[in-house]
């Protein structure tokens, strides 16, 4: 198990404790959260155990990618990666600015519904996100509306359409992605 980086207790929710993802560990969780049609955006629809295994192992080995499996009173309910903007694909879309973190979200699936349940989330994550970085950068498929309706909600600025570039590594394939940029700044 893997130590917690941000413990917060958000009153009137509980507390949300982030920890790096455990490839080994998490595969078989998060494989379950990717392969649902609602995590479609996500872009890992039709991934094995194993090729998830892989690709947040391939993600942990980074400097400038992270993936964090998130916690509400110690049950997992979100999936949190954070990126430096510089050294991603969305660099070559905006102008990165020094302090720029980059972030995806995923809430895990099954979880019964709960008013305010994501706002109430996104606060320790901006906290945490924010801890040493000045502005949040996202990017949600631009045909995601309850994703940028949600960031709005949550204070974001809306920014252009960009379309994010193909990524062909030998490590990874992102396809080409119609995105939507948006910042929140400290």
């Amino acid at each position: 198990m893997t130590t917690a980086v941000h413990v917060q207790t958000v009153e009137g929710f509980g507390t949300v404790t982030v920890r790096p993802v455990d490839p080994e560990a998490d595969a078989p969780l998060l494989h379950g959260w990717v392969n649902e049609e609602r995590a479609r955006f996500w872009g890992m629809a039709g991934t094995t155990v194993e090729q998830v295994r892989e690709i947040y192992a391939h993600l942990d080995s980074l400097t400038t990618h992270h993936g964090y499996l998130v916690a509400r009173d110690g049950e997992p309910v979100a999936l949190f990666q954070t990126y430096d903007p510089a050294a991603d694909r969305v660099g070559e879309c905006y102008e990165v600015r020094p302090g720029d973190i980059g972030v995806h979200l995923l809430v895990a699936p099954g979880l019964a519904p709960e008013a305010g349940f994501t706002g109430r989330l996104l606060t320790a994550l901006v906290a945490f996100a924010l801890t040493d970085r000045t502005r949040i950068v996202i990017e949600p498929d631009a045909a995601n509306e309850k994703a940028i309706a949600r960031m709005l909600r949550a204070g974001f600025e809306m920014g252009p359409e960009v379309v994010l570039p193909e990524v062909d590594l030998p490590e990874v394939f992102i396809p080409e992605k119609r995105a939507r940029l948006a910042f929140l700044s400290r």
